[in-house]
């Protein structure tokens, strides 16, 4: 057994050591710490990542949880926070825990990412629906021996996205009557905001949405044969000529894009319940 299987086979150990009574967890959530959307889930129990071995996530494995979850009768594993390329995490450790999913039975995961939008039609507040992806985070968790038990060494990115799970989120957020926000996300990777020509570049080569997290889940996901589904929450503009001429102050930006974030994450909690039942 090569070392990459040893600490993914580490870490799904002791996680499932953890597991409640009777849990079987073929879902996952991944989310950042700080969004409030998971009312609607009952937690059984919660673990620190800084207690599973392996979890090596440049001394920020102290701020999130792993929680085990169900809900409509499912049980899931809810990931309270994800580390960032831009922490200084390699790609490679923030694929490790979407391989240790897989050894933990999950069949599929939606991710959630906080996002700023390219789309001039797009509006902060609301929720994009991302059907595809644009990698320019220069990097990705692929890089490196290949473990065959694993996935392949080239894995078939045309359904990165699974079309199925993406349907059904269309459906349910038809259902709610929700703007639908389909997009491409565009994955960058910060931590400093997009300058003018950069914003106008990414609109170009096709982005609607940016933001830092998803790429890495989604790749690493597709390649252990995890299906995925992706929304971003809107809490930024980006389109081009309008971010020169915004005159508001840092402080009423970062206050801006909290009020929009709690916007999008309440629409997002009212549907979340509808997601896990019919994905």
């Amino acid at each position: 057994m090569g070392e990459q299987l040893e600490k993914i086979t580490a870490s799904s150990g002791y996680i499932k050591n953890k597991f409640p009574k009777g849990f079987n967890p073929e879902l996952c959530l991944i989310i950042e710490k700080d969004l409030d959307v998971l009312h609607v889930f009952k937690i059984f129990s919660e673990i620190d990542f800084a207690d599973v071995p392996e979890f090596d996530l440049n001394g920020r494995d102290n701020v999130y949880k792993l929680a085990f979850a169900k809900i409509k009768g499912n049980d899931v594993i809810i990931y309270k926070g994800r580390p960032h390329f831009y922490d200084g995490v390699s790609m490679r450790n923030i694929g490790h825990l979407v391989y240790v999913l897989k050894y933990l039975g999950v069949k599929k995961i939606v991710s959630i990412d906080e996002v700023g939008h390219l789309n001039p039609r797009f509006k902060c507040g609301d929720i994009a629906l991302i059907y595809d992806h644009i990698n320019l985070m220069g990097d990705n968790p692929l890089i490196g021996k290949n473990e065959n038990e694993l996935g392949v060494r080239f894995p078939d990115m045309s359904n990165a996205y699974d079309k199925e799970m993406h349907q059904k989120i269309y459906e349910v957020l038809q259902d709610n009557k929700l703007i639908i926000n389909d997009a491409v996300y565009l994955g960058i990777t910060g931590p400093e905001s997009e300058t003018d020509a950069e914003a106008r570049f990414y609109r170009d080569i096709g982005a609607d949405i940016a933001g830092y997290s998803i790429v890495p889940e989604n790749i690493t996901a597709v390649h252990c044969g995890i299906k995925f589904a992706a929304i971003g929450l809107i809490t930024r503009e980006l389109v081009a000529d309008k971010m020169m001429e915004d005159e508001r102050s840092e402080k009423q930006k970062i206050k801006d894009q909290n009020e929009y974030l709690k916007s999008a994450s309440k629409k997002l909690g009212k549907i979340i319940e509808d997601i896990f039942k019919k994905i």
